[in-house]
């Protein structure tokens, strides 16, 4: 095997070793853009029960789809869910990222015969 191959191997194996394992240590809490929405807003419990904050207008996404809200449909498991989605997105990446690469690579030109070649054939 090339050493190019190893090398892709190797990363799209370190790729997934960090979605699967790594993608469960991310922090739970709010990132900037929901923070930031969420300012402003006066809860009852855990749910918002008014003042004047852009996420009091927030719904679901009406398209949703099985790998929503960094995990996977149907899992309850929330660690299990996080890694597994983050296995699917690497190896969805990686296979479109591979096609591409393939269909934009340079290909060998057609060998033209030159005069010298075709004469010499001719005798």
């Amino acid at each position: 095997m090339s050493r190019t191959r190893w090398f892709l191997l190797a990363g799209l194996l370190v790729s997934l070793l960090l979605a699967g394992l790594a993608s469960n240590l991310a922090s739970s809490d709010p990132d900037g853009l929901d923070s930031v929405t969420r300012e402003g807003c006066r809860y009852s419990g855990d749910e918002i029960a008014g003042g004047e904050c852009m996420a009091r207008d927030a719904r679901e996404h009406e398209v949703g789809g099985p790998l929503a809200d960094y995990g996977v449909a149907g899992i309850d498991n929330p660690r299990l869910s996080t890694g597994l989605a983050g296995v699917v997105g690497v190896l969805l990446v990686f296979g479109i990222g591979a096609v591409v690469f393939r269909l934009a690579r340079r290909r060998p030109e057609p060998r033209r015969e030159t005069d010298a070649e075709r004469a010499e054939a001719s005798r």
